[in-house]
């Protein structure tokens, strides 16, 4: 018999951007913001980056930044490798940034200013929750919802409760575990890498996982 069997219910995340005001044009300012701005800031940009569709060559917006406006695709890999999941927060995502600027400077020339028009502005974010009012109380509703939900709420329940839940959790699968028992389908949906795959893809793996142990459970073999 499944524990609580309480529905799982999903929601809805969406940003509000504000500007702070602090903008860099070269290397060394965007290391100062980094110091300085808030932590939401950091989050923001971070973080919240699979949350806007970029094209996923950079994994934050200070790689897409180093990328494409200071032509430095060297220094965009060092920031791309910083997995903010694998790390213990804020403070140290903003840690690791910074050793990426101090490491660069101390062995490669300056890059270039950043062209008129394509400074990096620092923003903040207010990030706002809220009910779909979608519940899933069994495997095959929850399958329909995955494939429905937008996919802001996508992010919410997989990459924001990583944060949240802390240990590499997500809503789903923290849900499949406690209330349907079914910790091995648990274990796979958790094991999907946030930091290799859209937002989109993760919903394509969690669903293609779930289709298949019903399957499995309807007594049908996977094609």
């Amino acid at each position: 018999m499944a524990g609580s069997l309480a529905p799982f219910e999903f929601k809805q995340c969406v940003s509000v951007i504000k500007a702070t005001g602090t903008v860099a044009c070269n290397l060394g300012e965007l290391r100062a913001g980094i110091q300085t701005v808030s932590d939401g800031a950091i989050f923001h940009h971070t973080y919240q980056y699979f949350l806007k569709g970029h094209v996923f060559e950079y994994t934050n917006d200070f790689a897409h930044w180093a990328g494409e406006y200071l032509q430095e695709r060297a220094l965009a890999e060092h920031f791309s490798n910083i997995d903010p999941y694998a790390l213990t927060g804020v403070s140290e995502v903003r840690q690791e940034l910074l050793r990426v600027i101090d490491h660069w400077t101390a062995n490669f020339p300056g890059p270039r200013e950043a062209l008129v028009g394509e400074e990096f502005y620092f923003n903040d974010t207010v990030t706002i929750i809220f009910p779909l009012g979608i519940r899933a109380r069994n495997l095959a509703e929850f399958l329909a919802a995955i494939k429905y939900v937008d996919w802001g709420s996508i992010y919410y329940h997989f990459l924001d409760a990583r944060v949240r839940l802390g240990g590499g959790t997500d809503d789903f699968s923290l849900w499949i575990a406690s209330s349907l028992e079914k910790k091995d389908l648990a274990d796979v949906i958790q094991s999907i890498d946030p930091f290799v795959h859209t937002v989109e893809e993760i919903r394509e793996h969690i669903a293609e996982a779930v289709e298949r142990r019903l399957r499995e459970e309807m007594g049908f073999t996977s094609p």
